[in-house]
């Protein structure tokens, strides 16, 4: 037994502490020790992703956003839910919904995606994807000074200012339909409008705790809730929203 091992330790199979106790070679050492790193490393960076996403929606919550909602999965905080509601203009009673997808080294990696989920006849939605045209609104974005409260706010003004939206416009069908023919144009978008009032209370289409669904108004059941938001200020409805770890207008977290 003894005559074996000494073999395998002049082998460099192991190495002898005191007594024949079997342990890693040295380059095994190296390779765990490396593993180890880079799981710290990626969880790390997780942790920080999630403390960036934190501050993002925490930001958006101080910014005056009417009638746009929208709130982080609960399985992925890179997938976003929302839901605009139209109340003027030409989309005027349009309830669309969209996701924004942030990329996989957000706050790196370059714009965010949004995509609509239902068929949204504007210049500046492409016509087979639904996802809106953000690089006429953010030709570069830049992580220090772009966020997403600046996203939806684009989202708002392609809506409410239809006409300067066209300057950036990708569908080319929409586009010379307005200019050429806009009764067809607005029963396009009129057709559009009345899908999203008819679907408004489907059920979630995907298993997510945070997927925005609607119920039907029960004045038993929500006129004292309506009652209390509508005595509220704005800063009031933000500190009943909880308190932030973040400081606002920043990234910065566990911060007074």
């Amino acid at each position: 037994m003894q005559e074996r091992a000494v073999k395998e330790e002049a082998n460099g199979t192991f190495l002898r502490q005191g007594s024949l106790r079997r342990v890693l070679p040295s380059s095994h050492k190296e390779h765990l020790f490396t593993r180890q790193n880079e799981d710290i490393n990626k969880f790390y960076r997780i942790f920080h992703q999630e403390y960036i996403v934190l501050a993002e929606y925490n930001m958006l919550q101080r910014e005056n956003l009417q009638g746009i909602y929208v709130i982080p999965s609960k399985e992925s905080c890179l997938l976003w839910f929302g839901v605009i509601f139209v109340r003027s203009g030409i989309y005027e009673d349009g309830v669309f919904r969209f996701n924004i997808y942030l990329p996989e080294e957000f706050p790196d990696g370059g714009h965010p995606k949004v995509v609509f989920q239902s068929n949204t006849f504007h210049p500046v939605i492409y016509k087979d994807t639904n996802e809106l045209h953000l690089l006429d609104g953010f030709p570069t974005w830049y992580k220090d000074q772009n966020h997403i409260w600046q996203v939806l706010k684009y989202i708002s003004w392609i809506f409410y200012n239809f006409n300067s939206s066209l300057a950036h416009s990708v569908n080319i069908e929409a586009l010379n339909m307005y200019r050429n023919n806009q009764v067809e144009f607005k029963q396009k978008v009129k057709d559009c409008v009345k899908y999203t009032q008819d679907h408004i209370y489907d059920p979630s289409p995907v298993e997510d705790k945070h997927y925005l669904t609607f119920e039907k108004y029960v004045p038993s059941v929500h006129d004292s809730v309506k009652a209390t938001m509508m005595t509220q200020s704005h800063e009031e409805r933000i500190r009943a929203s909880g308190y932030s770890w973040v400081s606002p207008g920043t990234f910065k977290p566990l911060s007074k």
